[in-house]
């Protein structure tokens, strides 16, 4: 956990009531990301009667389409947590892909994510380092690793579209599932942007 915090580049907001201050954790009150429209600035909402809105608060949604998800939507792909998105997001280590359909992308989407629908992921591993070949894709070493999201642990668009990218040929050890997905982030009140149309 320790290295996670690691190569954040942390904006600490240093007042006599810090305690009462909704941070990210303990000692992080924000992280600034490189977006494709320049730096952007990463926190949690400030008004403490924040409630989250529709359809992030309804708990049950009929199953099918949307039963719960595994943990793990593939063997060798990665789940992790808010605090490993904001380190990839940070370090430029990883592409943030924004696995669902292209309008709830618009709607609002995490600071930093590409638009790659799940019906449309293995079609388009080009654009995260792979190379087209006869028979499909051929997806080398050094790929960049890739985080998918969708909606939260009941969506199925990114865990179809990493089974769809290992199907064609990406590696699962270089993705990274973050199954809160956009329920979670906005439970937790951070930073939602429009996805650029």
């Amino acid at each position: 956990m320790r290295g996670i915090l690691f190569g954040l580049s942390v904006v600490v907001t240093a007042t006599a009531a810090m305690a009462d201050e909704v941070g990210i954790t303990k000692n992080i009150m924000s992280v600034t990301v490189q977006t494709t429209d320049g730096p952007l600035e990463i926190m949690r909402s400030q008004d403490k009667e924040a409630r989250l809105g529709e359809p992030w608060v309804r708990t049950s949604r009929p199953c099918p389409n949307f039963c719960i998800q595994p943990m793990s939507p593939a063997p060798g792909v990665t789940t992790i947590g808010e605090l490993e998105v904001l380190e990839f997001l940070q370090s430029g280590d990883a592409v943030l892909v924004d696995g669902r359909i292209r309008p709830e992308y618009e709607e609002g989407t995490i600071p930093g994510a590409i638009s790659v629908p799940y019906n449309e992921a293995a079609d388009r591993l080009g654009e995260l380092g792979c190379e087209v070949d006869f028979d499909g894709w051929i997806c080398e070493a050094d790929v960049p690793a890739v985080v998918l999201f969708c909606n939260g642990p009941w969506c199925g668009q990114s865990p179809t579209a990493a089974r769809r990218m290992i199907d064609a040929g990406f590696p699962a050890e270089k993705i990274f599932y973050y199954r809160g997905g956009m329920q979670s982030w906005n439970m937790l009140g951070l930073t939602v942007i429009p996805g650029a149309s």
